[in-house]
């Protein structure tokens, strides 16, 4: 069999023991839910200051300060951090 098969058949067997709870030594973070319209005033930000600042289109910053959408992923993991320390934030983008 190919390599390719052989990593692919050990990640499926790891996902397998996670979803099982078997799998050594895992620990999975959850990020807490953010309100991203409180955390946007925080940092004295407008929107579209926020969107540029942070990556997010404004469009998308909308949806989440009206509700229609939650962040999650990779967007609700920055905004914790940015919660958390804006400036370090600012920093590492700049």
């Amino acid at each position: 069999m190919s390599t390719g098969f052989d990593s692919i058949k050990r990640g499926l067997l790891e996902a397998i023991e996670h979803a099982e709870g078997k799998a050594p030594q895992t620990r999975v973070h959850r990020p807490r839910p953010i309100d991203v319209k409180a955390l946007r005033t925080k940092v004295s930000m407008t929107q579209e200051q926020f969107a540029a600042r942070f990556g997010f289109s404004t469009a998308t910053l909308r949806h989440w300060e009206r509700g229609d959408r939650s962040p999650h992923g990779p967007a609700l993991v920055l905004l914790n951090v940015i919660d958390h320390n804006p400036n370090a934030v600012i920093e590492a983008l700049a």
